[in-house]
């Protein structure tokens, strides 16, 4: 068994995005950096793939839209990226009905008002709907520039909010069940149920739970730029990943695919990672080793040593999806005729969820259950940015579609029964859209090379299996608060960063750093900031 030595200062495990921001900034610093990745493609969940044999249409395979991403990192690295904004933030039918719906129309408030009354909604909603978020901007503007500097604590991060005149919405978003803000606001079940998916996608929690995951998870839907505009990534979110690869690359960072890390070991002076590549073991050796693994993996990869993740409960947490992805001959019709599909597919399209929906999703899968119905979200990238799909598919009217099915926790799938449940999944969501629409969504679907509908489901597993990710949780862990508690320890780089593990070497960049989560880049960058900040005590 062949295992050359050789030393770098910093190692990272794990070529998503953010050990590719990471790579980068270091390698801009003159550090020697090697990024480690088990595929044969970099970029982890942020990728852009053909998903279906013999057609010309790249897909934004697991995750597909961008709001955390801090232009702070697209300009420090000169990432040439662009994304897409939406005229439309959201279509939801109404269940009970679903010849009419709500449409939110960011270009026309009037339009959303009588969207409002057409599904019977008090005359005040539209206007109640639209303070909630104002309210909730205050907050998220006041937050928002914190999120590139080292940690803040609660009475800080209080404070921030207080000067910019968000001490009450702290107040309802920080300290009380996001359940009570939102029917405290807002009386249409439909309208609840539209704010109430922020605070869920990925997270198995309800309203009022105490622990108040789905507060967090709906700030950080939020917060991204100050206004949580979510965009499209022009070109696909593979486009992103390649473009922090070329800084990563052209900077000097040394980038290997195909690179199964199997140990990370800590000695008194150094770490050494061990991998496997084309069927032989290497050795490597670093000053610093950065994690862009979930912190559950990392500890597997320590072995015997002590724990090198710190052991926080949140990072325990269950995926809870299921993502489907789709492309069709056209855009389906609608029982809503009042709506075109364009308008309704231009956001992001809510099906079967309302507030008191999602709660008896949520009863369902605690029992063991798949919800009936599926609560869904629709999002249609080709669009926005029709780039993604060849001149022929574009010409022929060809659209993709990315459903996102929430309160499908990992739970409910097993070595065992995983084929099984993904076919039930699959119906599931497929008989939940097709309640709101006016023909079955399997007649438009297109035929691949092979004449196999072009459709791919994706269980928690089938996202443990792909990425990495434990129990198919897409924030490699649940949410923590972009601040810290007051007692909190921040005596070194890393525990300021938000990305201290249980040793000093050993440093967390991916997203179950504190603030991790999503496509931000935020995880690599406080790790690299950490980085720099201890580099001459650690003599990278």
């Amino acid at each position: 068994m062949s295992m050359p030595d050789s030393r770098f200062g910093v190692v990272i495990v794990g070529g998503g995005h953010n050990g590719l921001t990471a790579a980068g900034y270091l390698a801009r610093a003159g550090k020697s950096v090697l990024v480690l990745e088990k595929l044969d493609q970099v970029g982890g969940a942020a990728v852009s793939a053909r998903a279906f044999p013999g057609i010309d249409a790249n897909l934004s395979r697991y995750s597909y839209l961008v709001s955390l991403l801090p232009q702070q990192i697209v300009d420090d690295l000169g990432l040439e990226v662009s994304f897409v904004g939406r005229r439309y933030s959201s279509y939801t039918p109404d269940p009970a009905n679903p010849a009419t719906g709500l449409l939110i129309d960011e270009g026309s408030p009037d339009a959303t008002a009588a969207s409002f009354a057409s599904i019977g909604a008090p005359h005040d909603e539209a206007g109640a709907f639209a303070a909630f978020y104002q309210d909730c901007h205050r907050l998220t503007r006041a937050l928002w520039p914190t999120m590139t500097d080292p940690l803040v604590t609660r009475s800080q991060a209080r404070a921030i909010a207080t000067r910019a005149g968000a001490g009450d919405v702290w107040d309802r978003l920080i300290e009380h069940p996001l359940g009570e803000a939102i029917t405290g606001a807002l009386h249409s079940d439909l309208a609840r149920g539209v704010v109430l998916t922020d605070g869920l996608i990925g997270t198995f929690a309800q309203a009022h739970d105490a622990d108040l995951q789905q507060n967090i998870c709906f700030l950080y839907h939020l917060i991204g730029g100050g206004t949580g505009e979510w965009r499209v990534p022009r070109g696909g979110m593979g486009v992103v990943s390649a473009e922090l690869e070329r800084a990563a690359r052209s900077a000097g960072a040394v980038i290997a695919t195909g690179a199964q890390v199997l140990a990370v070991a800590s000695h008194r002076t150094h770490q050494t990672v061990t991998y496997r590549q084309e069927g032989s073991e290497h050795l490597v050796t670093a000053g610093i080793v950065l994690a862009n693994v979930a912190p559950d993996v990392l500890d597997r990869l320590s072995g015997d040593q002590p724990p090198a993740a710190p052991k926080r409960p949140n990072h325990q947490r269950e995926g809870a999806q299921v993502k489907v992805n789709l492309l069709l001959r056209r855009l389906p019709r609608l029982l809503d005729e009042t709506v075109t599909p364009e308008a309704a597919f231009g956001g992001t399209f809510h099906v079967n969820e309302t507030y008191g929906q999602l709660q008896h999703a949520y009863e369902q899968a605690a029992a063991g259950r798949v919800p009936d119905p599926l609560p869904c979200e629709i999002y249609c990238h080709s669009l926005a940015d029709p780039s993604i799909l060849s001149p022929a598919l574009r010409d022929a009217g060809a659209h993709t579609l990315t459903v996102f099915g929430l309160h499908v926790p990992d739970r409910l799938v097993t070595e065992d029964n995983n084929e099984a449940r993904r076919n039930e999944l699959q119906a599931a969501v497929f008989a939940s859209i097709n309640s709101v629409l006016a023909e079955p969504l399997q007649d438009l679907l297109m035929p691949d090379a092979e004449g196999n509908p072009c459709v791919e489901t994706k269980t928690t597993l089938d996202i443990q299996r792909a990425l990495g990710m434990p129990r198919g949780n897409i924030f490699h862990g649940g949410l923590d608060w972009p601040f810290v508690e007051d007692d909190a320890p921040l005596d070194t780089p890393a525990q300021r960063w938000g990305v201290a593990t249980g040793d000093p070497r050993i440093l967390i960049c991916g997203s179950g750093a504190r603030r991790g989560g999503a496509v931000s880049g935020l995880g690599g960058h406080h790790a690299a900031m950490a980085v720099l900040e201890m580099a001459e005590a650690t003599q990278l």
